[in-house]
């Protein structure tokens, strides 16, 4: 199989997992979904974190680089989630160890070759991601382990974001008080090892730290003044870190939590209102350094846009409230969200007509209108 095709299993495994993990999630809020098994109920974050999140990044740096071993990587991390589902729940934790162990890997040769302040920042997402992993296998209950998880994903996107500094000049003072950020957030992770509570406290205020700063100095404060698609990954970005801020927020006030509204408001704060603020936004980068396709913007995007946000705020006014039928309601709408925004792309996807040599567009934000 030739580079430019060894794409297509990680990508068909990791949007499998995003399906699955949605309709498993839907389940879990108590939505009748006859297809699924109650059994996957517990596999929802699994699968939407090494299933899909997890594959759909170590894929793009497989594009990126072009080394067949690194595919493997995102197809092992792919592979676990379904083998989750089938019932091998050591299997399918092996394979997340692995695949995340891959990731690491990768970031090693991107380290060789470009040392800096962004690719270290992204190679520490890769370790908390193998760390969360390795607990994982351990034995370790999944909300004990998801501040890893979420430091992974935390990570990944500030680092890809802090490459994007070089397009503004950062104030004397500003690359510090990111490393002060990233410090507090990974010292959160270790003390949560010992004192769960406590950990989720600090790291939360890690969370909150970082989310001022990149709303603060982001290339996103000046591009969202222009047209188009650029204007649309700046309100993505920047809506993004508001809720990067509420789960920050969430995790000091709450702490180490691991049920109930207050687990589900952290959660989705970061998980959703983050991290799929800045898939929306990237999605028409992602897909084309993916596929070699030209994803053609369309205002129809902030539909999807929108839709993440109010119904997001929807849930967590439910969580805060205590009120479940809300926050069952703006699960559903979530998920409607996620379904507005896979039809969108696909369509701006077949409506393109221009084709990209593949690989040469970066998830990391290799862009002038980023």
């Amino acid at each position: 199989m030739t580079p430019s095709r060894l794409h297509f299993p990680p990508l068909a495994l990791a949007m499998l997992s995003l399906i699955l993990a949605v309709l498993a999630g839907l389940m879990r809020l108590g939505w009748a979904v006859p297809t699924i098994d109650a059994r996957w109920m517990a596999a929802h974050g699994p699968l939407m974190v090494a299933g899909f999140l997890g594959t759909l990044i170590t894929l793009e740096r497989a594009v990126a680089l072009g080394r067949r071993w690194m595919y493997a990587a995102a197809a092992l991390s792919g592979l676990g989630g379904l083998l989750l589902l089938a019932g091998f729940p050591q299997i399918a934790r092996l394979l997340a160890v692995l695949g995340s162990l891959g990731l690491v890997l990768i970031f090693v040769v991107i380290l060789r070759r470009h040392l800096a302040a962004y690719t270290v920042t992204m190679a520490l997402g890769a370790l908390a991601w193998l760390a969360g992993n390795v607990l994982w296998l351990a034995g370790w209950s999944v909300p004990r382990l998801v501040p890893w998880w979420g430091a992974f994903l935390i990570l990944t996107i500030a680092g890809e974001r802090l490459e994007l500094g070089r397009l503004v000049d950062l104030p004397p003072g500003a690359r510090t008080a990111f490393g002060a950020a990233v410090a507090l957030l990974g010292s959160g992770l270790l003390v949560s090892l010992a004192a769960f509570d406590g950990g989720v406290r600090i790291a939360g205020a890690g969370m909150v730290v970082l989310s001022i700063w990149l709303y603060r100095f982001d290339v996103a404060r000046k591009t969202v003044r222009k047209p188009g698609l650029t204007r649309f990954i700046a309100v993505c970005m920047l809506g993004g870190y508001v809720w990067l801020a509420v789960g920050g927020l969430l995790g000091v006030v709450w702490g180490g939590v691991t049920g109930g509204a207050g687990y589900d408001a952290q959660l989705h704060a970061v998980f959703l209102g983050f991290v799929f603020s800045m898939i929306f936004g990237h999605a028409p980068v992602i897909f084309p350094a993916i596929m070699g396709r030209a994803v053609g913007y369309s205002p129809l995007f902030y539909i999807h846009l929108a839709f993440l946000h109010a119904s997001l705020a929807l849930r967590i006014a439910g969580d805060l409230l205590d009120a479940f039928l809300v926050r069952r309601w703006g699960g559903m709408l979530n998920a409607v969200a996620l379904l507005i925004f896979l039809v969108n792309t696909v369509r701006a996807v077949l409506r393109s007509k221009n084709t990209l040599p593949f690989g040469k567009v970066s998830f990391s934000g290799d862009r002038p209108d980023a």
